[in-house]
């Protein structure tokens, strides 16, 4: 069985910067594929070398059976793309924008009149058609630049975190439409800033850090990696961390992880409620005062922090260079 699309053994370095260091992926046809990373891991990198606009400095990359590098032209017969950002003309309506992509898709004029009358009513914006570009929301330019992708039929679609930015309601749109796409047997590569989105949508999940890969699975067996339940808790200052380090320490299954902006400490657990109560009893011993206490299973955040010790839950590349990550 032909899988929707291998990497075996791929570099890629730019310069002195190693991109990607020797990635090994392997996809299902007919599936999602999660790719999960914090931002400058290697995820576009990734996407990038797939949809033929990158050659991998070494290794081997195929789509559907196909060679990235020795046919070209026939992996883009067989693909769509959605960039991080809508590439959409904003002086040219709807319609003529997914028009205009069937022309250069090479498609009768009567075929590509059809295909973007079909695309603008799957995506719900038949009232908006005729309205130039400019005028459209953030969630609408997302779905009309899914819309251009889709616009030759793919067999495999790559999605660059295609709901970055948008409200919970238009990301809820998009996440029908790949369900949709998905039941009609089209293969997808996911990259995604929302951990949520990956437990929502994929069959399989690879976490990269680093240009590299670092664990991969469904997102039960991920979660099955932590095992046990993670207690969290806010200190009222920062100056407590030292502190409240060496009272989990006893109880922490695993290094605990810390967030200087919010002052979180997340600690990973074997038996719950009774580590629950022996944390109140340690911090009560240490005599601190915390903001909020709370236990709870592992999800997918929890998962990547550990990981990663980052976490790109509902950051974007403008911000997640401002901010101060999660550090063990």
């Amino acid at each position: 069985m032909i899988n929707a699309f291998d990497l075996n053994d791929v570099t890629k370095h730019f310069g002195d910067v190693k991109a990607l260091n020797g990635i090994n992926l392997h996809a299902e046809e007919g599936k999602v594929f999660g790719l999960l990373g914090p931002n400058g891991a290697g995820k576009t990198t990734i996407v990038r070398i797939l949809s033929t606009l990158l050659d991998p400095s070494s290794g081997s990359a195929l789509v559907h059976g196909i060679d990235v590098r020795k046919d070209p032209n026939k992996v883009r017969e067989i693909i769509g793309l959605a960039g991080q950002y809508a590439a959409v003309d904003e002086f040219q309506t709807g319609y003529e924008n997914i028009y205009m992509i069937g022309l250069l898709y090479g498609l009768k004029r009567v075929d590509a009149q059809k295909r973007a009358t079909e695309l603008i009513e799957r995506l719900n914006l038949s009232s908006a058609a005729n309205r130039p570009v400019r005028t459209y929301s953030g969630g609408m330019r997302r779905r009309l630049d899914l819309g251009a992708s889709l616009i030759g039929h793919p067999k495999i679609l790559f999605l660059d975190e295609p709901t970055t930015g948008l409200d919970p309601g238009s990301r809820q749109g998009i996440w029908q439409i790949v369900r949709e796409l998905i039941n009609e047997g089209t293969s997808i590569l996911l990259t995604t800033q929302y951990l949520e989105e990956a437990d929502e949508l994929a069959n399989s999940i690879a976490v990269v850090n680093e240009g590299k890969v670092i664990a991969e699975g469904t997102s039960d067996q991920l979660k099955s990696r932590l095992g046990g339940d993670i207690i969290e808790f806010q200190l009222k200052n920062i100056k407590d961390r030292n502190l409240a380090e060496k009272a989990v320490s006893q109880l922490a299954k695993q290094p605990p992880t810390f967030n200087e902006q919010s002052l979180m400490m997340r600690v990973p657990v074997k038996n719950g409620a009774k580590d629950l109560m022996g944390l109140v009893s340690q911090l009560n011993a240490s005599k601190l005062n915390v903001e909020s206490l709370s236990l709870h299973r592992p999800s997918l955040d929890d998962v990547f922090l550990s990981l990663t010790g980052n976490t790109t839950h509902h950051e974007n590349e403008e911000t997640v260079g401002k901010r101060k990550g999660w550090k063990k």
